[in-house]
């Protein structure tokens, strides 16, 4: 497929999963808002290459994916590319990662019903996540920020991802 590779579209990387477009990984990073100083939770390490972007661009990141294999390449492929930055942990995204939380910024990179309470839980208060919110075949990317301990959320673009699963 390395001849897709260039082009503006999601492509299979195995076990059912998918790398998500380029546009669309451009329009969730620009989303997040970030500075440089943000700790960054990243729901669906997939192939690494949205985890790559955020390494780049923010303090740290920690990366959760529940397919081990899927998990093992994205590590083993940021550690080759250099970057230090980062942790990838096999979990269910659903549950976030507690151990590091509160987090300046969520990003999910699945599709949910509704926003998981564990990751509305472990956003710092002026945090932003960003999450794919709908049905299956059709969700809105959506903006979620922690305003004085409430919960405020603003609709994005429509888009279209894999289903977000939880373990339990």
């Amino acid at each position: 497929m390395a001849n897709e590779a260039y082009f503006d579209c999601a492509l299979p990387i195995g076990n059912g999963q998918t790398i998500s477009q380029p546009y669309m990984v451009a329009i969730m990073t620009e989303l997040l808002k970030l500075t440089g100083k943000e700790t960054v939770l990243e729901i669906g390490t997939g192939s690494g290459y949205q985890a790559a972007i955020l390494c780049e661009l923010a303090k740290h990141v920690i990366s959760l994916e529940r397919i081990p294999d899927l998990a093992d390449h994205a590590r083993r492929l940021l550690v080759e590319l250099g970057y230090k930055n980062f942790e990838v942990m096999v979990a269910d995204g659903t549950q976030g990662w507690k151990e590091k939380a509160l987090y300046d910024r969520i990003l999910v990179t699945a599709a949910a019903e509704k926003i998981p309470q564990p990751l509305i839980d472990q956003l710092k208060e002026g945090g932003r996540l960003i999450i794919p919110l709908g049905q299956p075949d059709l969700q809105i990317l959506t903006i979620v920020e922690k305003i004085q301990g409430k919960i405020v959320t603003q609709q994005s673009i429509g888009c279209v991802f894999v289903p977000l699963i939880s373990e339990t």
